[in-house]
């Protein structure tokens, strides 16, 4: 549901209401009743709500009841530590069902950082939270979209601290993450590239030194080890080349310089997933947005991408 105050409710209703009666068979809300049933008479999506522990007709909708705490205190467009205890809630219950295998895969709906510490947990959004919940002791974010996936060193870093982390250590295990990513989304055997993280890949050490002392035997390694990787290749080339199909994942070295490209390309059919967790999940790319909430405005096409991007993922087998 992510935070009743936010466009989350709204959103999945939109979503549900495009979907087929099979794929409202397959589906689970996780979310507050009030606040869906609220969401669903706004948009006037139809649906039809029931109990997860109980029957389900062609055409209803599973809902998971994880109730808001004080209700009556969450408005529309507020920052609120009950809104954000209460998206916490669902995350955690939705982490509890897809590791017990009773879903196959999490899709989330925005949350609000400042609502969420506010409520007490100080984490940093949703990859905090998942770290959390399932033991990781890191995970890294990809954004998706048709024609382009990018996997990040590091995301919400100042600019200078993402350079800090340009280390062959960590960057070799974002490769390996974003190739076993790969893996669950179908792709068989990824081509990867690596982006440089100085302009033109340091020049020869004329514009910083990482790209030759980490990067680039970040790469070495990964190919000893039998992935197909390429780099460290230029920013300003490596998405292009990677659009026009040389590649199928692109490691971005910091957040704007992955989160830019991704975006302006796939619009509102790009993801966010979470690589290197023990289960799977896709979630919206976009905030709260406080601003329209409970308009019943909110686009819910980057929803829907998320949840059809999820439907096509898998576990690779061991």
């Amino acid at each position: 549901m992510g935070d009743p105050a936010g466009i989350g409710p709204e959103v999945v209703c939109k979503a549900i209401a495009d979907m087929s009666s099979d794929e409202r068979a397959t589906t689970l809300v996780v979310g507050d009743p009030v606040f869906m049933a609220r969401a669903n008479a706004l948009v006037k999506a139809g649906i039809a709500f029931v109990p997860d522990d109980g029957p389900c007709r062609p055409g209803e909708v599973r809902l998971c009841a994880v109730e808001a705490p004080n209700r009556d205190r969450i408005l529309p467009g507020v920052l609120s530590p009950d809104a954000g205890e209460a998206a916490y809630r669902c995350v955690r219950k939705g982490v509890e069902l897809a590791r017990s295998g009773a879903a196959d895969v999490l899709v989330t709906a925005s949350l609000n950082k400042a609502a969420l510490r506010a409520a007490g947990h100080p984490y940093n959004g949703h990859a905090g939270l998942l770290a959390h919940f399932t033991g990781v002791a890191k995970s890294y974010a990809i954004l998706s979209c048709p024609q382009l996936s990018v996997i990040h060193v590091s995301t919400h870093v100042s600019l200078a601290k993402a350079a800090e982390l340009c280390r062959t250590s960590l960057i070799l295990e974002t490769i390996r993450a974003g190739h076993r990513h790969m893996l669950t989304a179908g792709v068989e055997r990824p081509r990867i590239a690596v982006a440089g993280l100085n302009p033109h890949c340091g020049e020869g050490g004329l514009y910083g030194s990482e790209d030759d002392d980490h990067v680039g035997p970040a790469v070495k390694a990964a190919c000893d080890e039998g992935l197909l990787v390429a780099g460290p290749v230029p920013g300003d080339v490596v998405f292009q080349q990677a659009v026009d199909g040389r590649y199928d994942l692109v490691v971005a070295q910091f957040h704007d310089q992955g989160h830019i490209p991704a975006k302006l390309i796939g619009r509102h059919e790009t993801v966010n997933v979470t690589a290197g967790l023990p289960i799977l999940r896709t979630s919206v790319d976009h905030g709260t947005a406080f601003d329209i909430a409970w308009q019943g405005v909110a686009d819910h096409h980057n929803m829907k991408a998320a949840i059809a991007l999820a439907r096509r993922m898998r576990l690779p087998k061991p």
